[in-house]
């Protein structure tokens, strides 16, 4: 296994790493500072997008840093899974640089999606769009009603009726669905066929926002916070009737589409979150080195140089462990990777939110403030530990693949 990046990749996440610190930290303090000053909380309806966002965007597309993680050559970057993680453990350093780059979730596992599984419609209409960051989008999948954990246990459906779907049902923690510009959903739900397995009785739906039946019930806040100008949704499908050519791939492929599209897209998720704890792991030393209590730097009471240590430790490990499934993705498919992808799932999150614990300590009453990232990365980690399948679904998958080689058959 060689986990080098490419000379492309590497210069690509060092471009990413400039433009971060060059055009996206001198600002980001005051960015967030900004839209807490003006916060509408759960009232969406009010919620804008600052100016500076798209102009950064447009200059992060001038220089070419732009749909990075699509291996397309010329619709993206023409990076591997792989080689894209480098930039994604930059863009992770910001909670402001993906969506900058046009590498935000949940946007680039649905514009994967339409790329992959789409048709020639689909594409014109939602992809170019998303691709061009004119739109944003939202993926419709979580329940309030059923244990989500099971994806089987889904309980809204999509039915035909003649040349049309009928889509019924509530989801919630729809992130995204908050923003303005979102335009296009991707509904997955029950299409009930008793002729095929479980796993075959689901599909992908794209659904336009402006749909009659479509109704945003409220915002979901996350530890208090509504994520604004985005955030999470609960929403609610009565009678809501779309072509029936808005099925992706055709009624039943839901399963089989969501595994194409959860593999690289938890690869993005977790070196995101090393980024992060990277970030967080030098505000801690910076504070560490700079504040002295009991006439010593507090990098050097209460064991703190043995949690730094354990610290990087952590980091490195995730690292390593993530790049292994980047690379068996690229080589060997996503149904090679799957113990991988589901390690790396319950790894970096929880290795994030040590970290930031860490550094939160470190930082004693500012680091639980808006005065460093610190709550926003917590709050990203904790919230990672049940999106994409909670750490229990994680593990029960890799138990089961490993007792699999016993031939343990469930």
């Amino acid at each position: 296994m060689d986990f080098q990046p490419s000379e492309r990749a590497a210069q690509t996440a060092q471009r990413v790493r400039s433009f971060i610190d060059t055009h996206i930290a001198p600002i980001e303090a005051e960015h967030w500072a900004g839209i807490l000053k003006r916060r509408h909380g759960g009232e969406w309806t009010e919620w804008q997008i600052p100016p500076r966002v798209e102009a950064l965007k447009a200059k992060a597309r001038e220089e070419g840093l732009w749909n990075l993680f699509l291996p397309d050559a010329e619709l993206g970057a023409g990076l591997s899974v792989l080689d894209y993680a480098f930039s994604a453990e930059q863009t992770g350093r910001s909670m402001m640089a993906p969506e900058i780059f046009n590498c935000n979730a949940p946007d680039s596992g649905n514009m994967e999606v339409i790329w992959k599984y789409g048709n020639a419609e689909q594409k014109e209409k939602w992809l170019k769009p998303l691709l061009a960051g004119e739109i944003r989008s939202v993926f419709f999948m979580t329940e309030p009603d059923v244990a989500s954990s099971d994806a089987t246990n889904m309980a809204a459906t999509a039915v035909i009726d003649g040349d049309h779907i009928v889509l019924n049902g509530k989801k919630w923690w729809s992130s995204g669905v908050g923003d303005p510009r979102c335009k296009i959903g991707i509904f997955m739900a029950l299409t009930p066929d008793e002729s095929k397995d479980r796993h075959h009785q689901h599909s992908m739906v794209l659904v336009p926002m402006d749909t009659p039946g479509v109704e945003i019930k409220r915002m979901l806040p996350v530890f208090g916070e509504y994520d604004e100008p985005h955030g999470h949704g609960e929403v609610h499908f009565h009678n809501v009737r779309v072509p029936i050519g808005n099925f992706i791939s055709g009624p039943g492929r839901g399963f089989e589409i969501a595994q194409g599209r959860l593999g690289p897209g938890r690869i993005h998720h977790c070196m995101r979150c090393i980024g992060a704890a990277e970030k967080s792991l030098e505000l801690a030393i910076q504070r560490g080195l700079q504040r002295t209590a009991f006439r010593k730097p507090l990098i050097d009471l209460g064991g703190n140089r043995e949690r730094l240590a354990e610290c990087r430790v952590a980091i490195d490990q995730a690292r390593l462990l993530t790049l292994q499934a980047a690379w068996k993705i690229d080589t060997l498919g996503v149904m090679s990777a799957l113990t991988d992808v589901s390690a790396i799932k319950v790894v970096a999150p929880t290795m994030l939110q040590n970290v930031v614990d860490f550094a939160i300590q470190i930082h004693g009453g500012a680091g639980v403030s808006h005065d460093t990232p610190l709550t926003m990365f917590f709050n990203q980690a904790r919230s990672l530990r049940l999106a994409d399948g909670p750490d229990e679904v994680h593990k029960g998958m890799i138990a089961r693949l490993e007792l699999k080689k016993y031939g343990v058959k469930h």
